[in-house]
């Protein structure tokens, strides 16, 4: 396991250094298309397949982003914060993550994506990576054929496994679940794929849908290769210990981004945003 780990962090120090401005490190720049304008990455976001969805069936998945409005108005608060934060320090990647099951996490993750998205000037990519229990295909209706793990087992090209919707929102989906995808989540092989896929599509944020951290192994396995976290407990469902364990375990590793409490049925009038 040295080895491998040994791997991943030389990855990640030469991907944190290729950010920096003006750095020469090879990295990202050995993987861009040879015409690397903004013609040419438009080209290559607009040969991505594409996905349509309907707004009803965004709205009872809870996904309530995709056209401002007052349901949206959180959600683009968060987008804001996120945005700044990562901004700031020049972070593209960031997973979210929860304590357990049901917290709310991938529909938190949606919405941060369609309210990105929403800023033309924006580049977004969700990865699904809660493998075992992939939702992101059928919350969107995505097509039945597509298999991420795939590309990130180096056995797909990503194009065929990632779908647009709009100009500027991709989605890189599975429809099955597979068996013990934390050995597949931190190999060499998953991490190279993942960065294969930032240099040519070059999102300018990527978020990854991760596992609940305290049911599987599968998002520490992963954390490594991610800039930020962000933790997202449910109310009257995640205890505080469940809470203070993920928070220390993912600080330990990468840079938290911040904890949402989700699932509040009683805010105080002072959080609301009702008067707009």
């Amino acid at each position: 396991m040295e080895h491998i780990r040994a791997a991943i962090d030389k990855a990640r120090k030469e991907r944190e250094a290729a950010q920096k401005p003006g750095s020469d490190a090879p990295v990202l720049t050995e993987q861009m298309p040879e015409d690397a304008d903004s013609a040419a990455l438009a080209q290559t976001w607009e040969a991505l397949p594409t996905f349509k969805v309907a707004l009803e069936r965004l709205k009872r998945a809870r996904i309530l982003t995709y056209q401002a409005g007052h349901d949206a108005t959180y959600y683009d608060a968060m987008r804001t914060k996120l945005l700044y934060e990562m901004r700031s320090n020049n972070w593209r990647r960031v997973a979210i993550t929860s304590p357990g099951a049901k917290c709310g996490k991938t529909t938190i993750c949606l919405n941060l994506a369609f309210s990105l998205a929403r800023q033309a000037d924006i580049r977004v990519m969700v990865i699904e990576l809660d493998l075992r229990r992939p939702s992101i295909a059928q919350v969107l209706h995505l097509r039945d054929d597509l298999n991420f793990s795939l590309v990130l087992a180096g056995r797909a090209p990503a194009g065929e496994h990632i779908q647009r919707h709009g100009s500027n929102l991709a989605i890189a989906a599975s429809q099955d679940g597979i068996e013990s995808p934390a050995e597949l989540l931190q190999g060499v092989t998953a991490a190279q794929m993942i960065d294969d896929v930032e240099a040519r599509y070059k999102p300018d944020v990527m978020i990854f849908d991760m596992p609940p951290m305290l049911l599987v192994d599968d998002t520490m396995a992963f954390i490594d290769q991610v800039d930020a976290a962000l933790l997202i407990g449910a109310a009257e469902s995640s205890t505080m210990e469940e809470i203070s364990r993920c928070k220390q375990s993912l600080e330990s590793r990468t840079n938290l981004i911040g904890v949402v409490l989700n699932k509040c049925r009683y805010l105080d009038a002072a959080d609301s945003y009702d008067y707009y």
